[in-house]
């Protein structure tokens, strides 16, 4: 069960996080808006709408998430880790969703839930490396460094509030060649800080942020972006001091997600003017063991993306914020001999919001028309995913992102 975020524990983790950016990326990982802008730019953001990224790590099975269960080429391939029809959460043609997750069975039958089907790229990458990678930067080909949200924090530099990075580490989509999003650290997820972010080791560290003429334009600019890191870090905070997590029943877990995602939902309710904010569940490369693994992981997701539109009810800020859930790759179709799945290729994405127009998006993929690897052909390109929600959320031209024009999607 997540817990209350400490107001010091927090503001420590920002510095810590903050520090590791700027010693990751002493230039291009700067931000470099002049020194208390973020404070200045908190305000009433009833109206922005609000993209909420979350990812995946390791491969998540979608085939034992969306259930094709009229289709006896499923429990063909996966008899030994199939799902039982008679447990299945019903939609619609033919397929139903995991048992553990109701919640998001729920926001279907509220038409909250678009499923877009067969999501890939063409010469699809096995590799998590490799295809996270290629998520992460919207570049099939390995050609841009950057992430594709990052390229849009690039256009927009002038806000560092303007995209939030919440977890164990920053998300490498957000990271643009000269800015990249606030990267805030949930007080669970360890790592260096500042000891105890106390009133004197704060006062000590916001001097070393001082302009220092004749240091250098590299000494300055980072001490520019840790005088703006301080400013970031004392909004945020104060907006979690008036907005406290939800508590979640005694015996309810929603693991590390849900402590994300409470984070996100406080700094929404408190009317920050962050637009995209990235949050992330790893443990999904399931080769072995998959239902006891996946069924632990999916029950705690689906209990923090219920807990977060929960907390956001009733507030005006809720109808314009999208989730956007996706992962690497899918997962073959036949089971292994160890209870498990092999890296696969297209799978599902998931966007979800009081916004979204419900329902399936693209075709289901054929389970028997597979290509030389025995792996689903896709249907989307992920592209399409993107431009749709930087058109329509963000709200940018998607080709100055992607490069090139994909066909929007229709989920909003």
């Amino acid at each position: 069960m997540s817990r209350p975020i400490d107001r010091r524990e927090f503001l420590s983790g920002v510095l810590a996080l903050a520090a590791a950016g700027v010693a990751a990326r002493p230039l291009a990982g700067l931000v470099s808006a002049p020194a208390g802008a973020a404070e200045n730019a908190v305000r009433s953001s009833k109206s922005v709408r609000r993209l909420v990224l979350c990812t995946l790590y390791g491969g998540n099975d979608g085939l034992n998430m969306v259930v094709p269960y009229e289709d006896p080429a499923y429990y063909d391939a996966r008899s030994n880790i199939a799902v039982d029809a008679n447990r299945l959460l019903p939609l619609s043609s033919g397929l139903g969703l995991n048992p553990v997750v109701p919640g998001l069975k729920r926001l279907w039958d509220a038409g909250q839930l678009a499923i877009v089907r067969g999501v890939g790229y063409p010469d699809p990458s096995l590799s998590h490396f490799q295809g996270m990678a290629i998520w992460q930067t919207a570049s099939p080909s390995g050609d841009v460094a950057t992430g594709w949200l990052g390229r849009w924090l690039d256009m927009t530099r002038s806000n560092p509030l303007r995209a939030c990075s919440v977890g164990p580490i920053v998300l490498p989509a957000m990271a643009g060649d000269k800015t990249q999003a606030a990267a805030v650290q949930d007080s669970t997820s360890g790592g260096a800080q500042l000891p105890n972010a106390s009133h004197d080791v704060l006062a000590v560290y916001r001097q070393l942020q001082g302009h220092r003429p004749g240091a250098g334009s590299s000494v300055n600019a980072i001490a520019a972006s840790g005088r703006e890191m301080l400013s970031t870090s004392r909004t945020f905070a104060a907006a979690l001091d008036h907005e406290p997590p939800p508590v979640l029943p005694d015996g309810v877990d929603d693991g590390d997600i849900g402590t994300q995602l409470d984070i996100v939902s406080s700094l929404i309710r408190a009317g920050v003017p962050t637009q995209a904010f990235a949050v992330t569940q790893g443990g999904y490369d399931t080769h072995s063991g998959e239902v006891t693994t996946q069924s632990q992981l999916l029950s705690q997701l689906d209990t923090a993306i219920t807990s977060f539109f929960a907390s956001l009810a009733g507030y005006p800020e809720a109808k314009g914020t999208t989730l956007l859930i996706h992962t690497e790759f899918g997962r073959r179709v036949d089971s292994n001999g160890s209870d498990g799945t092999d890296h696969g290729t297209a799978n599902n994405v998931l966007v979800i919001g009081p916004s979204i127009s419900g329902g399936f998006y693209g075709d289901q993929p054929s389970l028997t028309k597979l290509d030389e690897n025995g792996n689903l052909l896709f249907e989307i390109d992920f592209r399409s995913v993107y431009a749709t929600v930087l058109e329509h959320v963000i709200g940018i031209d998607s080709r100055s992102v992607l490069g090139k024009r994909y066909p929007l999607l229709g989920f909003i």
